[in-house]
């Protein structure tokens, strides 16, 4: 017998799942009593086993293994089930509610569809189904006492659940903002590809009941299906799990650009006592950007000594003379003062302290943003006043 869909994408469904699931479980173990986080651990876990179990090979192999025809299909209805009622549970803790109302609300979920799996298990082992199917089942014994009953409560079981939290998830879905938002659309249409799943089933259920043999909506379009739903559960779980921290490394590696050329200015100046050891080439860019910082506020520190007043007022005439912003005039006059205070280190590190002594007075600065700091280098004023402390040194060594 065929076993008809490809096996590969239940299993590369099914593993998806288990890994944002293992991703999730050291959170759950840090908040055991968290009713939300326990939710969407079980859903995935549930998923999981669904992709798992609905895979024809592991049908005939769960078979084989027990020596009972269909011993799989209780298994695969029950994580079914199971799936629409940990997706309703996850919703019922999801809204905003009061406590005690969500935690009751909860209870009766898990009872519900706890319900729901042994009545399942219990309808199978009533009724009697000795052909194996491994993807006709449920036309094959669509009209079987017992079976059909059990068929029919996983198929409304998981349709309650999967539509409820699809429509739900909509409705959040307009009241949050960023990858929580983006997570929430893309499950929505994932439950409702589910709730097709359903229907597609009943159809040809209902089919078999009136005397026709629609067994292709079962094992081709079903399917159909399912693989494009898991693919959207996947990506719906995964983008709220890796939104945040994909977005904090794309603004690490933005501000590590806009660092640079401070950085280049200053990477020479001796920093007595920073920690210079090189990171691993795993650091993650908020490590990379967050030692970077250091750095540069290291290298200030230790330009303190030889910043001149003088220079920062001059320069910032000049800049609000240009028509610069209050803002912009500020970081330029700060940039000046740092690049003339970085002439003077360097000079006063080969010729003694000399030429140093009305800077050292000026109290230390720390500029309160870097960024603005860095991008005012590149300015046509701080081009211009780059080039007095080397008048100002050839002067002197002409007087010398």
């Amino acid at each position: 017998m065929s076993h008809g869909p490809d096996n590969t994408v239940f299993y590369l469904c099914g593993a998806l799942l288990l890994l944002i699931c293992l991703l999730k479980v050291p959170a759950l173990l840090r908040h055991r009593r968290d009713l939300l986080l326990g939710s969407v651990v079980l859903l995935l876990f549930d998923g999981a086993l669904v992709f798992f179990f609905a895979a024809p090979d592991s049908i005939a192999e769960l078979n084989r293994v027990t020596g009972v025809p269909n011993f799989a299909a209780p298994l695969a209805y029950s994580a079914l089930a199971v799936f629409g009622g940990a997706s309703l549970l996850l919703i019922v803790n999801w809204r905003p509610a009061p406590a005690e109302r969500t935690r009751r609300a909860s209870r009766v979920c898990v009872l519900v569809y706890g319900l729901v799996v042994v009545a399942i298990n219990a309808l199978f082992w009533a009724g009697h189904a000795p052909v194996e199917q491994l993807t006709l089942f449920d036309g094959y014994y669509a009209s079987t006492p017992f079976i059909r009953e059990m068929i029919l409560t996983y198929l409304v079981a998981q349709g309650v659940g999967t539509m409820a939290t699809s429509v739900l998830c909509w409705r959040w879905s307009k009241q949050v903002h960023g990858s929580l938002r983006a997570g929430l659309r893309i499950l929505a249409p994932g439950y409702l590809l589910h709730v097709c799943y359903d229907v597609v089933k009943l159809v040809a259920i209902g089919g078999r009941w009136a005397g026709h043999r629609w067994d292709f909506l079962i094992d081709q379009v079903a399917p159909q299906t399912a693989a494009p739903s898991a693919v959207f559960v996947v990506c719906g779980f995964g983008v709220p799990l890796a939104g945040p921290p994909l977005a904090q490394s794309v603004r690490s590696l933005r501000q590590l650009r806009q660092l640079t050329p401070l950085w280049e200015e200053l990477r020479d100046v001796p920093t007595p006592g920073a920690i210079r050891t090189s990171l691993p080439w795993w650091s993650s860019p908020a490590v990379r950007l967050t030692r970077r910082r250091t750095s540069i506020y290291d290298a200030l520190l230790a330009l303190a000594p030889h910043y001149d007043p003088a220079v920062r007022e001059r320069a910032l005439r000049t800049a609000l003379d240009r028509g610069d912003d209050a803002g912009t005039a500020e970081a330029t006059a700060e940039a000046a003062m740092v690049v003339a205070a970085r002439t003077r280190r360097a000079r006063a590190g080969t010729a003694g302290t000399a030429g140093a002594g009305r800077a050292a007075d000026a109290p230390p600065r720390q500029p309160r943003d870097l960024i603005p700091l860095s991008r005012a280098l590149s300015s046509p004023v701080l081009s211009a006043l780059r080039e007095r402390p080397r008048a100002a040194q050839a002067e002197s060594s002409h007087r010398d």
